[in-house]
């Protein structure tokens, strides 16, 4: 006749203690360092795009961002100037984001640059969507995606703080 025995459990922690405990430093790292990462993320992204502007044709969005400079300055700033602007603005909010210093003057023209960033979608509703979406369209509104990061980038930097609930 054959018995089945099982190994002893004396002295070892249970399956879910593990996980419990598992699930408690992957939350202490979040909270240590999720948004510092989302933070540089973001100043990466800015800065990346920013460079591109400062070089004539390398940016995509380039001839988008001059006519939207264009119509939200009444004409005053157009053409390759409203693209440096634009490429200076990113750029700015980019260093202050990745370094830390000076951040909350790079959120501030985030703010700024976010109502610059999403008017194509009203200024050129037409061309956007003629049928639906288009590429253009579709690059604009990702950057809601952006403009929440930096949502979360802001309330920290003036005080809010990851809570356990």
């Amino acid at each position: 006749m054959t018995t089945l025995t099982t190994a002893s459990t004396r002295g070892t922690v249970p399956r879910s203690s593990r996980v419990h405990d598992l699930a408690s430093r992957g939350q202490s790292l979040l909270e240590t360092y999720s948004i510092g990462s989302l933070r540089v993320s973001l100043g990466l992204v800015f800065l990346l795009f920013g460079a591109l502007k400062f070089v004539p044709g390398l940016s995509p969005a380039a001839d988008l961002a001059a006519r939207t400079i264009e119509v939200l300055t009444f004409g005053i700033v157009s053409g390759s100037a409203a693209v440096l602007m634009t490429a200076a603005m990113e750029t700015f909010i980019g260093i202050t984001l990745v370094t830390g210093r000076f951040l909350k003057a790079g959120l501030a023209v985030l703010a700024m640059a976010m109502v610059g960033i999403m008017s194509p979608l009203v200024l050129f509703a037409g061309e956007m969507f003629p049928e639906g979406p288009t590429i253009v369209a579709q690059y604009v509104i990702k950057d809601i995606v952006l403009i929440t990061a930096g949502l979360v980038v802001a309330a920290q930097a003036l005080g809010a703080r990851l809570t356990r609930s």
